[in-house]
């Protein structure tokens, strides 16, 4: 249905649509990451790590209707569901890190996330990336 949609659409209008409402969102981590649409309010499921140095919750509509976040474990399961990021890693994140760095310990939990390279790796190929 969004094609056949799309398909009346001009290319200002196009690009207004793709701004207000932006297809995926690119992550800290570099990936870019499809936005549920069908899901009340949207929703952006990302793996946690690739969030890490993130402040501001990803928004649409210029900033005006903050997206629903998923965030997920290593293994892709939701862990948190926020709306307000800043509070999660203020709040919930040391909560989540204990319970979540016993089960993933090749995967980083750093005590300041803020600060943290986002990464969808483990610790070690982490590591592998880094620029020397």
């Amino acid at each position: 249905m969004s094609d056949i949609l799309r398909a009346r659409l001009d290319w200002p209008q196009l690009q207004a649509l793709d701004r207000l409402a932006p297809p995926r969102v690119k992550v800290p981590s570099g990936l870019s990451i499809a936005v549920n649409y069908e899901a009340d309010p949207p929703v952006l499921a990302v793996k946690l790590q690739e969030m890490f140095g993130q402040q501001e919750t990803p928004s649409m509509l210029d900033g005006r209707a903050p997206l629903l976040i998923y965030l997920l474990s290593p293994a892709g399961r939701p862990v948190q569901i926020t709306r307000d990021l800043a509070s999660f890693w203020q709040n919930g994140y040391p909560e989540v890190k204990k319970d979540l760095k016993g089960r993933y310990p090749k995967h980083p939990w750093p005590d300041d996330p803020l600060t943290a390279r986002a990464t969808r790796h483990t610790r070690r190929k982490a590591q592998e990336e880094q620029p020397r």
